[in-house]
């Protein structure tokens, strides 16, 4: 079967670099599946998974927004941060999840900026999903 090469980077560096069969995730467009030979592309991310398969098995990587591009023969990821599923911790994650809830239930409090609690919450709740595989 044909493959892709993909690379997921971080400005800390590459999270992910292998060939896969295809791609999987979503842009601001809505959801994208790339296989080998896609037409050029660029696109911005949401906060989702990267579902990349390979040898009939599907790998998750959670990324909070970014950009790909796509090539025919190649995938990038740039993202702010990136986290194989196998990397999250998911006790952090967790935690995380709880503050920001708790953030946006405390909505008499003028010194909370609920936008950023939204986007804690959406990422904790991406890394359990990416974690627990359901994403």
């Amino acid at each position: 079967m044909k493959t892709i090469k993909v690379s997921v980077v971080t400005p800390d560096g590459p999270v992910y670099e292998s060939d896969v069969e295809m791609v999987i995730t979503r842009a601001q467009s809505g959801e994208l599946g790339i296989l080998p030979g896609h037409i050029p592309l660029v696109a911005p991310l949401v906060i989702s998974s990267v579902r990349l398969k390979r040898d009939g098995k599907t790998e998750q990587i959670a990324v909070n927004g970014g950009f790909i591009e796509v090539r025919p023969d190649q995938v990038t990821i740039l993202t702010p941060t990136a986290e194989l599923a196998s990397d999250i911790d998911v006790e952090r994650a967790q935690r995380a999840k709880e503050r920001a809830e708790q953030r946006l239930q405390d909505q008499h409090q003028e010194h909370i900026d609920f936008k950023r609690a939204e986007l804690a919450l959406k990422r904790a709740v991406n890394r359990l999903g990416v974690s627990e595989g359901k994403r």
